[in-house]
């Protein structure tokens, strides 16, 4: 299978730099424009034919994901796995606030074993990947031969990206996934692969 990993594109709190975890925020302006270049121009890449729209339950996903399914024709199938990351008490938090509030975890999220940290009231980054991989491997299983467009977000990307590299999780800060990117992997039997990482070609207007 070839998966084209998305980020969703940009919200207000991106743009204001708030912490974003599952809070089921829209897309502001600039991502809604960012969506529509992303579909116009992966529904007419050399990809191969995408026979299938996956997307995080998360209304700035879906927003993403749809002006390509309606390009393709396709409906945009929701993946419950595909949700960010839970961050709990860090939800719309600035990093002052969070390095003020959560002096403690920041110290741990901050170092190599930062893995099986736990977000205060939220997931681990090694629980983002775990789900994030089966809900790769569902859609693999479903779509063995084919490619694949699946729109999720920043943490589950990197990790996901992180396990097909074979990089430790705390690595994931060595990775960039902007918004509306795209990142391309090739999933098979003899292996798995990244062929193309954090491509924003389609934004460049």
């Amino acid at each position: 299978m070839r998966l084209l990993l998305i980020r969703h594109g940009e919200t207000d709190h991106n743009a204001e730099r708030l912490a974003l975890g599952r809070e089921d925020v829209p897309l502001n302006e600039r991502g809604q424009l960012q969506a529509q270049a992303l579909g116009e121009s992966l529904a007419g890449a050399s990809f191969g034919d995408i026979t299938a729209v996956y997307s995080s339950p998360l209304q700035r996903a879906t927003a993403t994901a749809s002006p390509l399914a309606k390009a393709l024709e396709l409906p945009v199938q929701v993946e419950t796995n595909l949700i960010e990351m839970e961050i709990g008490e860090m939800e719309g938090l600035t990093f002052p606030q969070l390095r003020e509030r959560y002096p403690d975890f920041l110290h741990d999220w901050l170092s190599d074993r930062l893995a099986d940290v736990t977000m205060p009231g939220g997931e681990s980054l090694r629980q983002v990947q775990e789900r994030g991989w089966a809900a790769v491997e569902a859609i693999r299983d479903r779509h063995p031969d084919e490619t694949v467009a699946a729109v999720s977000h920043n943490f589950v990307i990197l990790s996901l990206l992180c396990q097909v590299l074979g990089l430790p999780l705390a690595r994931f800060r060595s990775l960039r996934h902007e918004l509306a990117a795209v990142s391309v992997l090739e999933l098979d039997a003899s292996g798995n692969a990244v062929v193309t990482m954090n491509d924003r070609c389609h934004l460049r207007d």
